[in-house]
């Protein structure tokens, strides 16, 4: 069966989200996310999002493509490709990549990072293409249905948690909070969050974020954890980002701010939570244990150089 590889168009939203499901269960992907996405990527990101055809126009592979303009360092560009699982084996994965990576380095890219899922024909297909292992990170899933969740307590004194509805007049506190506590988040690649026009837009406007559940807890006054939520009006809810601005960290915040968001997702009719941790992040990674959460997948990054 003939596949081809294209730019993705408005009609392929639905097969996309379908093909992301597929592939990747413990994450949220709705048509009107990537809709959302594809039409606010940042211009420095020179975001191009690939689907793979079979003759009958039915989509079987993805690929979500782009230069890490956020990153510290310039020439990072990635390229992570999903393929049906239902439907392997038609080279659709090759296809995506070999576009990919030639996009990528027409437009300056220098090395490539793409997330494989932890398995071993994954790691020999990345391999054969030339890519190296780098980290590693674990889905995680609570079943919100079944799961006993810690019981809520009062705030410490000088405590206080609200939601994001409470900073709709003004999300700028947010966006300086999630600025600092994604500064230091595992990786190997790094994040500088400093367009506040572009989170706004992209952020917090985004259709899966849940105002209501996402949660913020302030210290006198002064928003100093959170934790983010998302979910997609199909009972499924994940947490975003959760952290702790390093002035505040040790206190017990996170769990505090998580716990009331994930008591708040099952109190508005969610039955599935996600969430996703470095799995160097032992700190967070023991947070998410002690709430029930358990490892479903795992996910291995790899690194190629091409220029």
């Amino acid at each position: 069966m003939t596949v081809i590889v294209r730019d993705v168009r408005a009609p392929d939203a639905e097969g996309f989200a379908r093909v992301r499901r597929a592939a990747l269960p413990f994450m949220l992907a709705t048509a009107e996310q990537l809709a959302f996405d594809w039409a606010h990527a940042h211009p420095d990101s020179h975001y191009r999002p690939l689907v793979a055809v079979t003759e009958d126009g039915g989509i079987v592979g993805t690929a979500q493509v782009g230069i890490a303009h956020d990153a510290p360092r310039p020439g990072i560009g990635y390229a992570n490709v999903y393929v049906d699982p239902a439907r392997l084996g038609l080279g659709a994965g090759t296809l995506l990549l070999r576009a990919a990576e030639e996009y990528l380095a027409e437009r300056g890219a220098r090395t490539v990072y793409s997330w494989v899922l932890d398995e071993p024909a994954n790691h020999a297909w990345a391999g054969r293409r030339g890519y190296t292992s780098s980290r590693s990170a674990h889905f995680l899933r609570l079943d919100l249905t079944t799961a006993e969740l810690p019981p809520l307590q009062d705030p410490p004194a000088g405590v206080e948690l609200r939601t994001a509805e409470d900073f709709a007049a003004d999300p700028r506190p947010l966006f300086e909070l999630d600025a600092v506590t994604t500064a230091d988040e595992p990786g190997d690649v790094g994040v500088e969050l400093a367009d506040y026009a572009h989170w706004r837009e992209t952020t917090w406007e985004h259709p899966l974020l849940d105002r209501a559940l996402t949660t913020v807890a302030l210290v006198d006054g002064v928003p100093a954890a959170f934790s983010a939520a998302q979910t997609d009006g199909l009972g499924r809810y994940a947490s975003g980002m959760t952290g702790t601005a390093p002035a505040f960290r040790g206190r017990g915040l996170a769990k505090l701010a998580k716990n009331a968001s994930l008591h708040r997702a099952r109190a508005a009719g969610c039955v599935e939570a996600f969430t996703g941790n470095d799995a160097g992040n032992g700190p967070m990674l023991a947070i998410n244990e002690w709430f029930g959460y358990e490892i479903g997948a795992t996910e291995v990054r790899y690194v190629r150089t091409i220029g």
